[in-house]
């Protein structure tokens, strides 16, 4: 597997934040798009400011494999260099049921299918609000 890319953090009120807070959601949405066209599933991206002190958005997706999982995180890694978005942690291996990648203002989750049910995170987070981000959705 890739090592994980390397990334400068950039100006902010925390390292790596990207502190505008439209900069923030269109990175949460941008990074659901992504999910989305690499086949992911179930994908939803929640709005825990006021939930959570630690970020703005969850993003949850599912995979089908580890491999596209893999796959998922290294071009949401990509993207996020794109967007000179700081990254303070991935969690990523190739056996991992669940891989997380902490953008400071977006922390993303991948799961397989049952992980993901077994941790239950929408629930977990079933007060915050879910974001529109599918161009589809928004049709």
């Amino acid at each position: 597997m890739k090592e994980p890319i390397e990334q400068q953090p950039v100006a902010g009120t925390r390292a790596g934040s990207l502190a505008d807070p439209e900069s923030v959601r269109r990175f949460a949405t941008d990074v659901a798009r992504s999910l989305r066209d690499d086949k992911c599933e179930d994908i939803v991206v929640l709005d825990v400011r006021g939930l959570s002190n630690v970020t703005d958005y969850v993003v949850i997706g599912s995979g089908t494999s580890q491999r596209q999982m893999g796959s998922a995180l290294q071009h949401i890694e990509e993207l996020a260099v794109e967007n000179r978005v700081g990254r303070l942690q991935t969690n990523r291996d190739d056996q991992s049921l669940w891989l997380l990648a902490d953008f400071v203002d977006v922390v993303v989750h991948l799961f397989e299918p049952n992980t993901r049910a077994y941790y239950d995170l929408e629930m977990l987070w079933g007060d915050a609000t879910r974001v529109a981000w599918n161009d589809r959705e928004q049709a």
